[in-house]
């Protein structure tokens, strides 16, 4: 019995700890968004409207 005992403990910490390091690493990922092309670079606004529609 108190190997079950002790066995659910390390199994339950072991889970609360992996669930923090997920989570701190989710919060520091650094999102990057790529810079919109202005329209002196070549695209026309129709290009710009027909690519926003494709996402």
């Amino acid at each position: 019995m108190k190997v079950v005992m002790i066995l659910s403990f390390v199994i339950i910490f072991a889970v609360i700890g992996l669930t923090i390091l997920v989570t701190n690493r989710a919060y520091a990922y650094k999102h990057e968004v790529d810079p919109l092309v202005s329209q002196g670079e070549g695209v026309t606004e129709g290009e710009q409207v027909k690519r926003a529609s494709e996402l």
